[in-house]
């Protein structure tokens, strides 16, 4: 048996890149997650890590209309790595979080929308990195 899940709490670092890709519209956010913790002498520490996620369909239209630099977000999905070539011709990779679940925290206008989900992913465009 395996698992493929990941869930995380944190902020947007930007707004929503919003683009069609097909007949489907794709957003892709990244949120800042941290952690904090004392080290051996006790002073206080904190760590902040970027997590790159993209979000499909029906849930991406929600994202680019309801979401903004700094909103408060809970992302549930899956973890994929891709590969792509960038403009100059060079191989790269990219791990990010596929979206399936999307909670918008915080007291903004996107209270009464705040838990959707999204069954009709597809996969993710190779030829474009983000």
């Amino acid at each position: 048996m395996t698992l493929n899940r990941c869930e995380f709490i944190g902020n947007l670092g930007r707004d929503p890149e919003l683009r069609t890709v097909g007949d489907n519209t794709v957003a892709n956010i990244t949120v800042a997650v941290s952690r904090k913790w004392k080290d051996k002498n006790g002073e206080q520490k904190e760590a902040t890590e970027w997590v790159r996620a993209v979000i499909w369909g029906k849930l991406a239209e929600v994202a680019g209309k309801y979401l903004t630099k700094g909103s408060k977000v809970y992302i549930a999905g899956h973890m994929e790595t891709r590969k792509y070539t960038d403009k100059d011709g060079v191989e790269k990779y990219s791990t990010e979080i596929n979206v399936g679940e999307l909670e918008m925290l915080g007291g903004n206008r996107a209270e009464s929308q705040s838990s959707v989900g999204d069954s009709q992913q597809s996969g993710i465009d190779d030829e474009v990195p983000f």
